[in-house]
């Protein structure tokens, strides 16, 4: 394993501390880690996955707005259409690394994604690090970087990848994809993935109940997968909010 040196740990703690800092989870706060750092294994910008782009229907959560953080007030932008802003990048990574994001999903620093105060979630940008011209599309998914300086905070894997993570923070060009015209695609809303058959099948009743929807059970090894669909748009952004009233989850959403 590569050793860092004084310095870069030090950087490292530097860059990262755009994330919002909670208390120590040993004091009763939120975290694990009173600090921000970078994984212990080096990760090389080659073995990175890079991620598609998809339209999605803004989550259930995540999106309230305004919020406040720190004493400063956020409003979120009622569409990501047209948004593009330079201006400086951060990453997040161990602190953050496995714990629920802004909209609930799990935020894991060796995946592609980024965190923004106002645009909604989730919306795909392409970021572009302006010192090299690299480019990179990403997934924002959470909130922040809470400091007036940086407009996005990148997970830990995106920042290696736009030659970022070294320098802890770096000048980018950061544009919203537009994504309306797969909005007339069918999508498929994923309930849960669960071991237990007859788990999924009564969760699987239940969400048709509710939301007079075709709900069913496929099976996939010793998985058992509860799926909604296919539905329009139009109907997705309401039954994801219906379903994760159910499962205390959003569902994860695929085109069809």
């Amino acid at each position: 394993m590569k050793q860092l040196s004084v310095a870069a740990v030090a950087l490292f703690l530097v860059a990262c501390s755009s994330k919002y800092q909670a208390p120590d989870a040993n004091a009763g706060g939120r975290y694990k880690l009173a600090q921000d750092t970078g994984p212990t294994d080096v990760i090389r910008p080659e073995d990175i996955v890079e991620v598609q782009p998809r339209w999605e229907p803004k989550s259930s959560g995540g999106n309230k707005s305004p919020y406040t953080v720190r004493g400063v007030t956020y409003h979120i932008m009622d569409s990501e259409i047209g948004y593009v802003e330079e201006g400086n990048a951060s990453w997040y990574g161990a602190k953050f690394h496995g714990y629920k994001t802004s909209n609930g999903e799990i935020f894991d620093m060796y995946q592609v994604s980024a965190a923004h105060k106002t645009l909604p979630l989730p919306t795909w940008v392409r970021v572009t690090n302006l010192a090299n011209n690299k480019s990179l599309i990403v997934r924002v998914n959470d909130r922040g970087p809470f400091h007036p300086d940086r407009i996005i905070d990148l997970s830990y894997a995106a920042a290696v990848k736009l030659d970022i993570a070294s320098a802890g923070v770096g000048r980018v060009r950061v544009e919203a994809l537009d994504l309306r015209d797969q909005e007339q695609a069918s999508f498929i809303l994923q309930l849960a993935a669960l071991g237990d058959r007859d788990r999924a099948r009564e969760l699987a009743r239940e969400a048709a109940d509710k939301t007079n929807q075709r709900v069913e059970v496929v099976r996939a090894g010793n998985v058992y997968r509860v799926q909604l669909g296919p539905v329009k748009q139009a109907e997705a952004n309401t039954l994801s909010q219906q379903v994760s009233e159910i499962t205390g989850e959003p569902p994860l959403i695929r085109r069809q």
